[in-house]
């Protein structure tokens, strides 16, 4: 898949705000510091996008944001290019760094009336840093997404961090912790936004799916 281009739509507090197409949604979704700005930003191609910040959870609303893309109809590299649109959705991170049980309330309550009403929703990726050991608030959001069958693949981010055999490690631990209540194991991507490792893989990802859709 080759984005042609990458545009800000709007930012929404409530699901009914958010706008109205009929094409697949893809929204990316992690605790705090994970990296999601700077995946989002990696993935389309623009560092300006999704606002990166040093300061953990500065994104408060719901962040539509329309995707022109192009892909093969073959293996043939010059055949010619299908194209494509897509959403991509920036959702606030859950763990919430210092915020009041006011502000909490209605950030949880935001998201999870986007992840469960919102009927465009195609897949949701969760970000998860590759450098930590799993962490309960990871997999009991996983676990709430299983109950509510709510598809989902997993971005290991960071994987610039460490060392190739460290970063399998920390990968291989990751999913045999998720493989004690996961059969069969979710989808998973190793990804880094400063090596652009994974970018490929991810969007491959998003084209199959949408293939499956269009076909469908």
């Amino acid at each position: 898949m080759t984005i042609k281009n990458a545009t800000y739509v709007k930012s929404s507090e409530f699901i009914s705000q958010c706008p109205e197409h009929q094409e697949p949604e893809y929204a990316f979704i992690g605790r705090s510091n994970v990296g999601k700005s700077s995946l989002i930003n990696m993935l389309t191609n623009n560092r300006k996008l999704a606002k990166t910040s040093a300061t953990p959870g500065k994104t408060l609303l719901i962040n539509h944001f329309v995707i022109h893309s192009a892909s093969a109809t073959s293996s043939n590299p010059s055949a010619p290019k299908k194209d494509s649109t897509w959403y991509l959705v920036d959702l606030p991170g859950y763990g919430f760094a210092k915020r009041s049980k006011t502000e909490r309330t209605r950030l949880e309550k935001m998201i999870s009336s986007y992840i469960l009403q919102r009927e465009r929703l195609t897949n949701l990726f969760v970000l998860i840093d590759c450098r930590h050991e799993p962490q309960a608030v990871d997999l009991e959001f996983m676990r709430w997404l299983g109950e509510s069958n709510v598809p989902f693949s997993i971005v290991f981010t960071k994987a610039d961090k460490l060392n190739r055999s460290r970063l399998t490690e920390s990968v291989n631990a990751y999913l045999a912790r998720l493989a004690e209540e996961w059969e069969p194991l979710p989808p998973h991507f190793i990804t880094s936004a400063e090596s652009k490792q994974g970018r490929e893989e991810l969007l491959d990802y998003i084209e199959e799916i949408n293939k499956e859709i269009t076909q469908s």
